[in-house]
């Protein structure tokens, strides 16, 4: 065989691969944008827990986030958040100015992005348990420095209140709440442990009877 013919073949078997290539893009990206809107939906179900800060809502929305970060990496995890919020945005509008999408962002990326790197280092289910932890405490000690320096002095800001008013919010339902630094202890840390722990765990169960079909889908 000359190299006239090999170029020729080399050619034609790119060719071929091609369309296969782009299915499997495709399939993913549809993918991707499934789960964004399943975690949107998700999204609706929220609610408060007992003694813990009202404006603050419980959902299971992270759970597809790090579904779909463990099965195709960070960038789809991000993509995922993005397509929620905007999923969330266009079904129930923003009743915070903005700020609690942000404050949904950057949490969602402080949980899902230690735990998939994680995972990504040696795919097993300790290592994924592991991540997961690791995300947690993420999540739980920036949802603090966020909430205090930025999105409730930001939300204060544009809406006329102050971090007291936060304050006296948490003590309504938590009388232990006297100060910013209770409503850190005893009301924003615990209810990211909470939050981000319980989505861990679930997502645990899951991931392994959901990833193998969906793999199995995308790559058929």
């Amino acid at each position: 065989m000359n190299m006239t013919e090999e170029t020729i073949n080399v050619a034609t078997n790119t060719k071929t691969k091609t369309p296969g290539k782009v299915k499997l893009c495709i399939k993913q990206m549809t993918f991707i944008s499934l789960m964004g809107a399943v975690s949107g939906v998700l999204m609706l179900f929220q609610f408060h827990l007992p003694l813990l800060p009202p404006f603050m809502s419980f959902d299971f929305s992270a759970i597809p986030e790090m579904i779909g970060g463990f099965m195709f990496g960070p960038v789809s995890a991000f993509y995922i958040i993005i397509v929620k919020l905007l999923v969330h945005f266009v079904t129930q509008g923003s009743t915070s100015i903005g700020t609690g999408e942000l404050q949904n962002l950057i949490l969602g990326c402080a949980y899902v992005m230690p735990a998939i790197l994680i995972y990504n280092t040696k795919k097993s289910k300790k290592r994924a348990l592991i991540g997961m932890i690791v995300g947690t405490i993420t999540v739980s000690i920036v949802s603090i420095f966020s909430n205090l320096y930025l999105i409730i002095p930001f939300y204060a800001k544009l809406s006329g209140s102050t971090m007291a008013d936060f304050v006296a919010m948490c003590s309504a339902v938590n009388p232990a709440v006297k100060d910013s630094v209770s409503m850190v202890l005893l009301g924003i840390l615990p209810f990211n442990i909470i939050k981000y722990g319980v989505s861990s765990a679930v997502t645990f169960i899951l991931y392994k009877h959901l990833s193998r079909p969906i793999r199995s889908f995308i790559n058929r």
